[in-house]
């Protein structure tokens, strides 16, 4: 049996595990709390963006305008760009994120359309590839690089735009750490 010492001493213990674990919490809220605001406060650009391209996409000849923005005419093929977290403590968000996209795939799917998908984030792909592997063109692995930037939405960027392969395999792809 325990001395009347030993368990004053692991009382103390946990007492100040939970005093160290709630201020983590409150930390985490307030992280949390901001990040709430920055995004509800992007929606109104991302609002009028959408806008934007819409209007320089219909007014756009087809001859003169970029494959990209004018499209093909067709909208049999869909590419689905699934980005997902790659650090900790993310679990529920990439679910949900994992949830859509498959949601999605298999609405258009229904429709008898064509999905292919990049996953950005090998969280995503290890959550998606147990039902589409072979729709996955390709994984973008974000693990290596410290501070997301310009360049790495950029090579994203390209790697969406170009046509794809039909019978093209997974390739994981790690990205620079510019």
């Amino acid at each position: 049996m325990p001395s009347l010492k030993s368990l004053r001493t692991r009382i103390a213990s946990v007492k100040a595990t939970q005093k160290i674990t709630k201020a983590m919490q409150m930390v985490a809220a307030a992280k949390l709390r901001r990040a709430t605001l920055a995004a509800e406060a992007a929606r109104p650009y991302a609002t009028r963006m959408e806008r934007v391209l819409s209007n320089l996409g219909a007014g756009v000849s087809d001859s003169a305008a970029p494959p990209l923005l004018a499209g093909t005419g067709s909208d049999k093929t869909h590419l689905l760009l699934v980005c997902t977290a790659e650090r900790g403590l993310c679990g529920p968000f990439n679910s949900s994120i994992a949830r859509l996209a498959r949601e999605r795939a298999n609405a258009l799917i229904a429709e008898g359309k064509t999905i292919k998908i990049i996953c950005v984030g090998k969280k995503g792909f290890d959550i998606l590839k147990r039902l589409f592997e072979k729709d996955i063109l390709e994984v973008i692995d974000l693990r290596g690089v410290k501070q997301i930037g310009f360049a790495n939405a950029q090579a994203i960027a390209q790697k969406a735009s170009r046509p794809a392969n039909s019978t093209s395999r997974p390739s994981s792809v790690r990205a620079s750490t510019r």
